[in-house]
């Protein structure tokens, strides 16, 4: 089975919409989404539409801290995050809120653990951002495979059973061979806001049946996104990063 793995679109439409159509033109069997479906862009209500509309045919998903920070008072963000949480909590519905509150944090199936930010204290969302805290996140999630989002980059920890873990850093378009002996732990990217200065959307496929991840890089108008960013009123500085990719 060929898995589609989507996560911080951050209200970004445009971006989620050429992601879905470049999985479909890959043939993937099945979406799995990883969570900040809202924040930082101007469209909210049509992304969690289209994640709710997935889930319904089938597909994962799981919650973020920006998900998180429609309903609860909770989660600290700066200004300009924050600014966006508000706008969205004006924008989506009672249905569409709800819909974000009863998200799990974590999911397993088979060989694969999927969640926001690290299996590893998963309700504080902890960034990934070293071998030692892959690891920890896989001692966790205690299965070969484990997708996460919330670091906005493609990264690829990788070690034995209870090792060490090694950075790889993976090239766009080329499969990596991910065997179920080891532990792997992938940072699938940001649909909606990457941030290694490169504005292209990214997302992840994983191949169950090879064992492989591919993490694709699809380019959308963004230019065009961060346009309706400034007529909704957000701040400036969200619609630059759209623009130039950090």
């Amino acid at each position: 089975m060929k898995i589609a793995l989507l996560s911080d679109i951050h209200s970004n439409i445009q971006a989620l919409h050429a992601c879905l159509a470049d999985a479909r033109a890959r043939n993937v069997d099945r979406f799995a989404f990883l969570g900040d479906f809202v924040g930082y862009g101007a469209d909210p209500g049509l992304v969690v539409d289209e994640i709710i509309e997935h889930v319904a045919e089938g597909a994962i998903a799981v919650r973020g801290n920006h998900d998180e920070a429609i309903y609860s008072n909770s989660i600290y963000m700066n200004d300009s995050a924050m600014t966006a949480i508000e706008y969205a909590r004006q924008v989506l519905t009672a249905a569409q809120t709800l819909f974000l509150r009863t998200l799990p944090m974590l999911v397993r199936e088979g060989t694969c653990c999927f969640v926001h930010a690290s299996a590893a204290s998963a309700e504080k969302y902890p960034y990934i951002d070293s071998p030692s805290a892959a690891q920890r996140c896989a001692e966790v999630s205690e299965t070969p495979h484990t997708f996460c989002g919330h670091v906005h980059e493609q990264l690829l920890y990788f070690g034995a059973p209870g090792a060490k873990m090694t950075l790889f850093r993976p090239t766009p378009g080329i499969a990596v061979p991910v065997p179920s002996h080891r532990r792997w732990v992938a940072l699938i990217g940001s649909v909606g806001q990457p941030r290694d200065r490169n504005p292209k959307a990214g997302y992840t496929i994983f191949d169950s049946e090879r064992n492989t991840m591919t993490f694709c890089r699809v380019s959308y108008d963004h230019f065009a996104t961060a346009a309706r960013i400034r007529e909704a009123g957000l701040p400036e500085s969200i619609a630059y990063r759209i623009e130039h990719g950090f």
